[in-house]
């Protein structure tokens, strides 16, 4: 009987604990990335950058974030290409961030100017959102100052 009372004490202490715990703030664009284990090559490829910094700041940014699978599905030439012109990865990556905050439910068939400033496409037809040819897999990540929507797919920007 004294071990179920001192359960069930140790129980309330811990549960009136964790409600009176204040709810963290909602972390950056690059903190929501590097605490994602499904983004962890995206996110090693924006440290790589320096574009830490920039999905830091005070934003808003919306990331079409490619998952570690979106990566393994693209070209060893091309990602060799990345690793030797660091100018190239950091085109590619902004190619995936669109100034502004951009929930799925806003997304509207059209076009939006990315931070390398060419255009994606973006659609939405029910709870499915495109941007080009990938699939947003996990919408809505809200970040202090922004969102990001995991996607299926390596965008590539258009050449120059």
């Amino acid at each position: 009987m004294f071990h179920r009372r001192t359960l069930a004490a140790v129980a309330l202490t811990a549960l009136v604990t964790a409600c009176a715990t204040p709810d963290q703030a909602p972390m950056s664009v690059a903190d929501t990335l590097s605490h994602d284990p499904s983004l962890s090559t995206l996110n090693g490829l924006v440290v790589k950058a320096g574009l830490s910094d920039m999905l830091k700041a005070q934003g808003p940014y919306t990331v079409f974030a490619p998952t570690n699978e979106a990566f393994k599905a693209v070209p060893a030439k091309t990602m060799d290409d990345l690793a030797r012109h660091p100018e190239h990865l950091k085109a590619l990556l902004a190619y995936h961030v669109v100034p502004g905050k951009v929930m799925a439910r806003d997304i509207q068939l059209g076009k939006a100017k990315t931070a390398n400033g060419a255009d994606v496409h973006l659609a939405r037809a029910g709870d499915f959102v495109t941007v080009e040819d990938a699939m947003v897999q996990t919408a809505d990540k809200n970040a202090s100052n922004g969102v990001v929507h995991t996607v299926d797919r390596v965008l590539m920007p258009p050449k120059k």
